[in-house]
């Protein structure tokens, strides 16, 4: 088994970037998912939400991102601004990027500002986690992973196939059998000289029915989903995973890099 792709997402719900090489912290990938629209209530905005964030390309540079060609500041001394990844879930301290509120509101077509993480060490992960592991602003761990047999297994149920940017992700495995990271779960995964627990399985929603290119929504493939991976009231594709990381170390994966089950 190897890597075939890695991808991280600056912006949450923002369009991807490839890479060749990750730098991969404990919390994530490096750049991964550290800034978030938010509503005025400081809850995200998600493409369960707005699609139209598929489209609204984030690129990070030192000391901030480009967002859709607009530039932005890291907003270090911005005003403070406790957000929440979803309305239910626990605050976590942010930093409002006020300048970006305009351009925002207009690429989504409705009231946002733009939330960075300065501090990803803030936000501890809830399940499934050892204590001291933390997450960006990712759903709820800091990675997942999809496996291209089983999106070959799921496009044979569908009468038009649909690409892996569907889901995500930000690892792709290739030379693996279908469904094998259902036998993953609870175990680690071994990528060069990291390791990584495989927390749980990814349960996915309306945003597989998302075009990734168009912001365009769908049925599929979630209808297909709920016919054949319903599995504990969740619609199962892909795997999330916690690095074996302490706070301060870093490592680093390049696509195509082997990938082992360890456990």
């Amino acid at each position: 088994m190897r890597i075939a792709a890695l991808h991280t997402y600056p912006l949450k719900g923002g369009r991807r970037l490839d890479h060749d090489v990750a730098l991969v912290e404990p919390w994530g990938l490096a750049g991964d998912r550290r800034w978030m629209a938010v509503d005025a209530g400081g809850v995200g905005i998600t493409q369960r939400q707005v699609s139209a964030l598929a489209r609204v390309r984030a690129v990070p540079r030192p000391g901030g991102l480009v967002l859709n060609g607009f530039d932005v500041a890291e907003p270090v001394d911005g005003p403070p601004l406790d957000v929440r990844v979803f309305s239910a879930q626990d605050p976590v301290a942010a930093r409002l990027a006020a300048p970006a509120t305009d351009l925002l509101s207009e690429l989504l077509g409705r009231e946002a500002r733009l939330a960075w993480l300065a501090d990803p060490t803030g936000r501890p992960i809830r399940r499934n986690a050892e204590a001291g592991d933390r997450v960006n602003l990712a759903d709820g761990f800091p990675l997942s992973l999809s496996n291209e047999a089983s999106l070959d297994a799921l496009n044979g149920f569908l009468d038009e196939p649909v690409p892996m940017t569907r889901f995500r992700p930000n690892l792709v495995l290739a030379d693996a059998d279908a469904w094998a990271e259902d036998k993953w779960v609870g175990g680690r995964l071994r990528i060069g000289d990291l390791t990584f627990r495989v927390a749980e399985p990814c349960s996915r929603c309306v945003v597989v029915t998302t075009d990734q290119e168009t912001g365009a929504r769908g049925r599929e493939p979630l209808h297909t989903l709920g016919a054949i991976r319903r599995r504990g009231g969740g619609l199962h594709f892909a795997v999330s995973l916690i690095p074996d990381l302490r706070p301060g170390d870093t490592g680093v994966i390049r696509a195509g890099e082997a990938v082992l089950s360890v456990s």
